[in-house]
């Protein structure tokens, strides 16, 4: 009958033991706050042309993106130097060490979901007060050695998704990191190559000054050799003159910027001052202006933009968060246990009668914080809505940032065409100028002036050149171009493949 009575109470407590549990497993599965749903950029089933029709060259309709575009350049000296900038530039490091910090902090929000176990040792030497109370009372007040060997473990239950919305928060977190380094990364390609054509620019304009100083000195020695002859006038040689120190005074302007260009592109790929001399100094045509770019740019372009998806995964940390603050309202259980020894001798440790435990669990229940889960609940949301906002913002900037780059490569382009046409009338105008001046049909005011003119369509020509070629630049990089999106992983919610993502 006893036997009966025993296992009737096991059984009650058995079952009441089931039945908490399984209230406890239901409880672990709920998660309050809102959940994450990906933002509509406003900009789905949407294209992109010029906003009038500048009668630009050839382009293509097939819509294509490579994300090494510099080499679409065709120049061999502008992709080394990309590739050195990859490997070189410090920003793009500390965005790399940022990336790592994230994944620190994604690994400490996962521990605390999982049980945390630790082992202790105690040894001291105890003595009691002969005047004390526990004397007093009857205890020995000799001194003795007191030894402690045991395991302490704790669990908290996620029953309301704190620790679960933590996590989700420093899994989006780790997210941006990765965007925000591939941001840089194209910012950087971007930089390059302005840099690099701003420089070869400066080279061509250098060589064209070069050029038109060839030029002074033959027509001021045709002018002296005029006036020593008595055909011209002491004011054509001044003139002449004046011309020649004119385009000398130049020099040292254009080779100083050519000087700084190059020390720009060395700080860009983490090297000293006049690194890249060598490598730089030798002349090579400016880069051709390539064809075929695309004239239709189509929505996806833009929405894969890295800084649009890392404004993405910070709205999605913040939305977690608010998940965590509102959990911070709810009670908090959390299981612990101790298992170990302890005894007055060293040799009584390994003894059976020396074993300690103690398991429960613990509750922690919020009654008065003073306002503050109140108002940590209104900073995240508040917190949220900037994140929602500053989401917009960077839709909206990335698809102005497109369309302007458009508009500039076509106007660029068709501008490229008329200066070459005033250029080559130029450049004839001169030569004919020049054998009229020589035959006594022309006087030295229109060689001077159709020399000016040469000079500045040559400028002009150079400069627009530059301009279409930086205008290719600024689409790419509006469209995101410089990162490969191969390299992260597709499902960037999946906790495993972030973290197992390597650098």
């Amino acid at each position: 009958m006893a036997i009966l009575r025993f296992n009737k109470r096991l059984f009650n407590y058995s079952r009441h033991t089931a039945i908490a549990l399984t209230s406890i497993a239901i409880l672990s599965g709920c998660v309050v706050g809102p959940t994450f749903e990906e933002p509509n950029a406003n900009i789905n089933n949407t294209v992109v042309t010029p906003t009038a029709d500048f009668g630009q060259g050839e382009q293509s309709n097939k819509a294509e993106l490579v994300w090494n575009w510099w080499t679409i350049l065709n120049d061999p000296i502008l992709t080394e130097l990309e590739q050195k900038a990859q490997l070189g530039n410090l920003d793009l490091q500390m965005a790399s060490s940022r990336i790592a910090q994230s994944r620190a902090a994604l690994g400490i929000a996962s521990s605390e979901r999982l049980p945390n176990v630790s082992a202790g040792f105690d040894y001291k030497r105890e003595g009691l007060s002969e005047n004390g109370k526990f004397v007093a009372l009857g205890a020995p007040p000799d001194a003795d050695n007191f030894w402690q060997l045991g395991f302490d473990a704790s669990w908290e239950l996620d029953l309301w998704g704190r620790n679960k919305r933590i996590e989700e928060g420093a899994i989006a977190m780790l997210q941006a990191s990765l965007f925000e380094r591939e941001a840089v990364r194209v910012s950087l390609a971007g930089e390059v190559a302005k840099a690099y054509l701003l420089l070869r620019s400066a080279q061509t304009q250098l060589e064209i000054t070069h050029e038109n100083k060839s030029i002074a000195e033959r027509i001021l020695t045709l002018v002296q050799s005029r006036e020593k002859n008595g055909v011209s006038t002491r004011f054509e040689t001044i003139s002449a003159q004046a011309e020649l120190a004119t385009i000398n005074a130049g020099l040292p302007e254009v080779t100083q910027r050519r000087n700084t260009l190059m020390n720009a592109l060395a700080l860009l790929i983490g090297e000293q001052p006049r690194a890249l001399n060598a490598l730089l100094a030798a002349r090579i045509p400016q880069p051709h202006i390539p064809t075929g770019i695309p004239k239709v740019i189509p929505s996806e372009f833009v929405k894969r933009r890295p800084d649009i998806l890392q404004a993405q995964a910070n709205l999605h940390s913040a939305v977690a968060a608010i998940g965590a603050a509102q959990a911070d309202f709810y009670p908090r259980i959390t299981l612990t246990g101790t298992l170990g020894v302890e005894g007055y001798a060293q040799h009584d440790l390994s003894t059976w009668d020396s074993r300690v435990f103690s398991v429960g669990p613990n509750v922690y229940l919020p009654i008065f914080q003073g306002g503050r889960l109140k108002s940590q609940l209104k900073l995240t949301k508040e917190r949220e809505k900037n994140a929602a906002l500053n989401y917009r913002q960077t839709v909206l900037k990335a698809w102005h940032e497109v369309d302007n780059a458009v508009d500039g490569w076509a106007a660029q382009q068709n501008h490229h065409d008329k200066v070459e046409i005033a250029y080559n009338f130029n450049k004839q105008a001169l030569h004919s100028v020049e054998r009229a001046y020589q035959q006594g049909a022309a006087d030295y005011l229109s060689v001077l002036t159709a020399q000016r003119h040469l000079l500045a369509s040559q400028t002009n020509l150079n400069n627009s050149a530059t301009n279409a070629s930086l205008a290719v630049v600024s689409l790419y990089k509006s469209l995101g171009g410089g990162w490969n999106p191969d390299i992260l992983p597709k499902k960037t919610s999946a906790r495993n493949e972030i973290v197992a993502e390597g650098e």
